[in-house]
């Protein structure tokens, strides 16, 4: 007798019989798994039997948190049945929803509109109380939005990130629906004021706060420099009367500590906040000084890495949210309150407000928050979370999440009923934005570099040139591995899977020169896909740098192709990187014949050091990258690129 081969042709058969009679013999056998890995008794939900799936619930041993490899539950299974019959069942009586993602972020509800079974849509629309065109999902910001700050003034959200070591400094984002938003400027613009040439990756601008006073948008924010120095902290204030800017040339204060933040109190006082746990001193946004001594508010409920400080009065009560329990796995935000600014102020009885308490969920480490209310006087919370391949590598970096605040009787905040973050979620209501959800991305700009690109550290003087969608790269002097390199020009990436390709005019690469696509993270750990000079012989190369390891994983000699393109002045290649998770593929076409099909040169199977996980050395907080860049060891020739182009898959 094969119980496993036996149970699941039973199940498969939908005889309940047979499959009572299988686990009365051997109950464990619900355990088993297919060979592909299903667990039986979501192999049950899959066939949409509602007799046979009531029975592995409330019969068999089987756990309604069960979970396939690609972390889809019983619901998941059930909806892909397409029968509608079973679904009531599981998510009135067995409480699943219809809003629980995958590691894709595929919900039930995701699977049934994109499947077209109408009746299971029309349910979940009813169940819910919104069509599926009312939803949103998370992260709200893909790739590297850590550390978010909003306000709304009037009927626009803003939003300031981390941008760390990258150019122009502290993105600003405008939305008018809280869930689609778009750069529209930087706090700091001018390279003279940014002063971060010299600094290490990972470092530079952490934690930015952005609020409103009196007519005029602040932005504050740690200022972190190397470990070499008596003083690696400091903070920085600007501010404009635009939100996009320009804003002005930033003041210093010289407190010690991270994550600063500005809290305008109805009296027209100005106050600043930092960690450790929550200090607080009052400032002259007028004169850019200090003007009391920093002191502690609350350390934290938890009391481990409190950090992130923020507040909020509303009712009455001085609300003070801190993010904690450092930034992996167990961070978190917690809230306490105090009817005077300077406190006592109590921990609220709910905390953490906002956890991930599942280790293997989709969305993890989630914290850093801070709130903010709707003009219907809605309330919502925006987070950082991250999102792992294998549990173990955050190659898009810390995101940007956002979930439905409530207040309960007692006048506490909770964010999204402490369920933890969604994956989908019901959009705030009344406010009208843009539903289309950006999945690719085409060119540099037209006259100007796009707001989605980015360089790490400033660029040289007339470095970077836009003209009629050509980017134009003077060739940096340092190799991407040097803290001195110039004129990189990159952009998060915001999938697991995503497509990328730029075209690229060779015809004044020099000797001893390479230029071409990048995979980037920092000095320390990135890969080039390029054209490479040496005398008169050219080759393309894929070149891997992993903290000391540098080397070439694929080449070809391109030399003839390069001579005969370049005797009819044909003088262009397409260089294209596919991304499927850890793997990269790389692709090249040589001419500007348009019927051209690229060649593959190479695929690497595990990229994994394009995370902050990927090696142990200085900071590493930021997300990949991907980009193009030129290096000229002899010479700073310019280099042309065009049709750069970024699909999600």
């Amino acid at each position: 007798m094969n119980t496993k081969k036996d149970l699941e042709n039973a199940i498969l058969n939908a005889d309940i019989k047979e499959t009572s009679h299988l686990l009365t013999l051997e109950p464990s056998a619900i355990d088993y798994r297919t060979d592909d890995g299903v667990p039986f008794a979501l192999l049950a939900a899959k066939t949409g039997n509602l007799k046979l799936i009531k029975y592995i619930v409330e019969y068999s041993r089987a756990s309604m948190n069960l979970r396939d490899d690609h972390y889809r539950n019983i619901l998941h299974y059930a909806v892909l049945s397409g029968k509608a019959d079973a679904v009531p069942y599981l998510v009135e009586r067995v409480g699943m929803s219809a809003l629980d993602g995958d590691y894709d972020l595929i919900t039930p509800w995701d699977i049934a509109h994109t499947n077209k079974y109408a009746a299971i849509e029309n349910y979940f629309e009813k169940y819910y109380g919104v069509k599926y065109e009312d939803t949103y999902h998370n992260p709200i910001r893909t790739g590297m939005y850590p550390d978010p700050s909003i306000i709304r003034v009037g009927n626009d959200f803003y939003m300031a990130n981390s941008s760390f070591i990258f150019f122009p400094c502290i993105p600003i984002s405008h939305s008018t629906d809280l869930i689609h938003w778009e750069i529209i400027g930087h706090a700091i613009t001018n390279p003279k004021w940014a002063k971060i040439d010299d600094l290490e990756g990972g470092r530079g601008y952490w934690a930015p706060d952005i609020s409103y006073k009196n007519g005029r948008f602040y932005v504050t924010a740690t200022y972190r420099m190397n470990d070499t120095g008596a003083v690696i902290r400091r903070q920085i204030v600007v501010s404009s009367d635009k939100p996009e800017g320009p804003y002005n040339e930033p003041f210093y204060i010289e407190e010690d500590g991270i994550d600063p933040s500005l809290f305008h109190d109805d009296d027209g006082r100005s106050y600043m906040l930092l960690n450790r746990g929550a200090r607080i001193f009052e400032i002259d946004l007028e004169n850019g000084r200090q003007l009391t001594p920093a002191s502690l508010l609350f350390y934290g409920d938890q009391k481990r890495a409190p950090e992130g400080p923020h507040i909020l009065k509303k009712d009455g009560w001085y609300y003070l949210f801190e993010a904690e329990g450092g930034t992996g796995a167990g961070h978190r935000i917690t809230v306490s309150r105090s009817r005077t600014l300077m406190g006592v102020y109590k921990p609220c009885p709910y905390n953490p407000i906002m956890r991930q308490w599942i280790p293997e969920a989709p969305i993890q480490r989630c914290g850093h928050g801070k709130p903010v209310d709707t003009p219907d006087g809605d309330w919502y919370m925006v987070y950082l979370c991250g999102r792992m391949i294998d549990q173990k590598y955050s190659m898009l970096g810390r995101e940007t999440s956002i979930d439905p605040i409530t207040w309960t009787a007692d006048g506490w905040p909770v964010v999204n009923n402490l369920q933890g973050p969604s994956c989908q979620q019901i959009k705030p209501k009344n406010l009208n934005g843009n539903n289309l959800k950006m999945t690719s991305e085409e060119g540099f700009g037209s006259s100007r570099l796009s707001f989605e690109f980015m360089t790490p550290r400033t660029p040289d003087a007339f470095g970077i040139k836009v003209s009629d969608g050509v980017l134009t790269l003077k060739a940096s002097r340092e190799d991407l591995n040097s803290m001195h390199a110039k004129n990189i020009v990159v952009r998060r990436q915001t999938s697991f899977k995503f497509n990328s390709s730029v075209i690229m005019d060779f015809s004044s690469l020099s000797d001893g020169s390479d230029a071409g696509m990048t995979c980037y993270y920092d000095e320390n750990t990135y890969l080039k896909f390029g054209m490479y000079r040496n005398n008169d012989k050219y080759t393309i190369a894929v070149f891997e740098k992993i903290d000391d390891d540098e080397h070439i994983s694929y080449s070809a000699d391109i030399t003839e192709q390069v001579k005969k393109l370049l005797s009819r002045n044909d003088t262009y290649i397409l260089l294209q990187t596919d991304t499927d998770y850890l793997k990269r593929t790389f692709r090249y076409g040589l001419g500007s014949s348009p019927s051209m099909t690229p060649q593959c040169l190479g695929t690497l199977d595990n990229v994994y050091y394009l995370c902050d996980e990927g090696i142990k050395k200085g900071k590493r907080f930021t997300g990949a990258m991907v980009g193009v860049y030129a290096y000229g060891a002899k010479t700073s020739s310019d280099i042309k690129f065009r049709d750069f182009s970024y699909h999600m898959r």
